[in-house]
């Protein structure tokens, strides 16, 4: 095993303060006078604030975003102590869960006091954005904000995220880099005659051997010659010589995702699945060659589509080809023909070209990327050439 350098944890304040300076600056241009943040990825990010609590629906937890000055935590007193320990010191509490008022009075008041200039509160509306509180207490929120204006705060809130700092890459690097180790040794123990989910559980406990924190999404498929979905495993199939075998993982180091995959075959494989697994690497050979800085995402999804066009795709069911990385598994943009984001440095992205390429039978491939001045860098260790065949 190759040795690794391991990050440091958490961030030092003046990465929040750079997030923070951003988020404001658009604001500034979208007049907004606040924004209103309540799921758990977004509040860590401008607070460093971490808790398995939010795998809980009992409590809700708010933070403020105000044009001016630094975030303001509307939380349950349960998270106290740990606020305290992140860069915020605007904290106010309530006793939760609290059915007759779980914090909306609190919030309420903050969120009419930051209301100076433009009376308008940004809240995430809009395509991959989600809205963590009961739609009751939001509804009595909005209904008691009479002359506030709510706007769409989505779009200037992923622009944000979209741009990673050398940190946040050096975390996003390193879980790729154990998981692609982790990839490379699963070759010495996947065995057919055993399930998806046994040969997977077996995957997943080298993963966090090899220093994952943990691997929350770990899928797969397999089927003679080629698999159908991929989303609906690990299944109690049993794996059979002549199974093409798919694991995608999303593994995580510090809150920060890798999400890529690795095809295998057991026993003889026939030719036409073979040239499948060559025309998908090849696409993300294409797709890593156009992610250049001024490029498109567009651009990144033609140049693949291209390759698996030429190489005999039957259909594409996916809509995509790829999509944006870091706190998420996926998040903005996506390699679609219609998407157009404009690639900068600091940018990280999966390439993932899929095809059809028999009735019913499917090839995906998947690597991460960070975009640079320089061109673009692997992530993930590059997957074999030619398909692994465990005999």
């Amino acid at each position: 095993m190759r040795k690794m350098n391991i990050p440091n944890r958490g961030f030092e304040v003046i990465e929040y303060e750079n997030r923070l300076e951003n988020i404001q600056k658009l604001m500034f241009e979208a007049k907004m006078d606040a924004i209103l943040l309540t799921t758990q990825v977004d509040i860590e990010y401008y607070t460093g604030f971490k808790s398995q609590f939010f795998q809980s629906p009992t409590r809700p937890w708010y933070v403020l975003i105000p044009s001016i000055g630094k975030p303001k935590a509307i939380i349950p007193t349960i998270g106290e102590s740990g606020m305290r320990g992140t860069w915020i010191d605007d904290i106010q509490t309530w006793t939760s869960p609290n059915p007759e008022d779980d914090g909306i009075s609190l919030l309420l008041s903050t969120i009419k006091s930051l209301m100076v200039n433009h009376k308008s509160l940004g809240v995430p509306k809009t395509l991959e954005s989600t809205l963590r509180m009961p739609l009751e207490d939001y509804e009595n929120l909005i209904n008691n904000l009479t002359g506030i204006e709510i706007k769409d705060a989505n779009k200037i809130m992923r622009r944000v995220r979209f741009i990673k700092s050398e940190a946040e890459i050096a975390k996003i690097r390193h879980i790729c880099q154990i998981t692609s180790q982790g990839f490379i040794d699963l070759e010495g123990f996947l065995r057919a005659g055993e399930s998806e989910v046994e040969n997977c559980r077996r995957f997943k406990q080298h993963l966090l051997k090899l220093g994952v924190d943990d691997s929350p999404y770990i899928v797969s498929g397999s089927g003679q010659e080629g698999y159908g979905s991929i989303i609906m495993g690990p299944t109690d199939k049993i794996i059979e010589e002549g199974d093409l075998f798919i694991i995608d993982t999303g593994s995580v180091f510090d809150s920060y995702y890798c999400d890529f995959d690795r095809n295998y075959a057991f026993g003889s494989i026939g030719d036409k699945t073979k040239n499948a697994y060559r025309v998908v690497y090849e696409a993300t050979e294409a797709g890593f060659n156009a992610a250049q800085v001024g490029n498109t995402t567009s651009d990144i999804f033609n140049a693949m589509n291209d390759v698996l066009q030429k190489g005999g795709a039957l259909g594409n069911t996916v809509g995509r080809l790829g999509h944006g990385l870091g706190m998420q598994l996926t998040e903005w943009p996506s390699n679609t023909a219609i998407d157009n984001t404009l690639l900068e440095p600091g940018v990280v992205l999966t390439l993932e070209p899929g095809m059809a390429f028999l009735p019913g039978k499917e090839m995906v491939h998947e690597e991460n990327i960070v975009i640079t001045e320089d061109g673009p860098e692997w992530l993930s260790i590059r997957a074999a050439e030619e398909l692994p065949i465990i005999q």
